[in-house]
């Protein structure tokens, strides 16, 4: 079976690790425990055929920041998380993006924006529209979850692998074209894409 090597970047406490936990196991994490590196493995269907999704879920901590180049290296697509409720958070994630482009060498990384939290409305920091530019800017897809609701989870990592809008392990096809055929489009209005996106051959 193909396998698929996702990797979870954001700052501590955005809701990585429950995310992961509640798209692979069904259930939510009620109490925030610092990550250093949890691995995990969940059989998908990809194009229908059977397929292994790993999902690096990364430290959020500035301690453990160094060892975001390797995580980095090894990864084939990348789902950048804030909490929407955390405008710093926000902040947080225009460097991990420029980390991610300075290790690949490529502008145009396969990655999902996502601000999660969505369930936390009432104390929302961070606007949609701010999710929707920045993601325009990046030429990438945006969503907004809650993993403590489960809202979006499981589109955003099945869908979006069934898709391959941050898969690029085929280079039997381009990135592109890939792209060009994908539509991101459930009844949830949280979900929306920015953009094209094309890929490098050597990713």
């Amino acid at each position: 079976m193909k396998e698929y090597k996702v990797v979870v970047l954001g700052s501590g406490g955005v809701g990585k690790s429950a995310l992961t936990v509640q798209f692979v196991t069904g259930t939510f994490i009620e109490k925030y425990d610092p990550t250093i590196e949890d691995f995990y493995r969940k059989e998908i269907e990809v194009d229908s055929s059977p397929s292994v999704l790993e999902i690096l879920d990364t430290a959020g901590t500035e301690q453990f920041a160094s060892m975001r180049d390797l995580y980095i290296k090894n990864g084939q697509g990348f789902i950048l998380v804030y909490s929407l409720v955390n405008q710093q958070s926000f902040q947080d994630i225009r460097p991990m993006r420029d980390q991610i482009v300075r290790v690949k060498r490529f502008e145009k990384v396969p990655l999902i924006l996502v601000g999660n939290k969505v369930d936390l409305e009432s104390e929302r920091e961070v606007a949609g529209s701010d999710g929707r530019a920045l993601a325009q800017e990046w030429g990438c897809p945006f969503i907004e979850t809650s993993a403590k609701s489960k809202t979006m989870v499981d589109e955003l990592l099945r869908g979006a692998v069934r898709k391959r809008c941050i898969i690029c392990l085929d280079h039997h096809k381009r990135f592109d074209e890939l792209w060009d055929n994908l539509t991101l489009t459930p009844t949830d209005k949280n979900l929306t894409t920015a953009g094209k996106v094309s890929v490098h051959s050597g990713f």
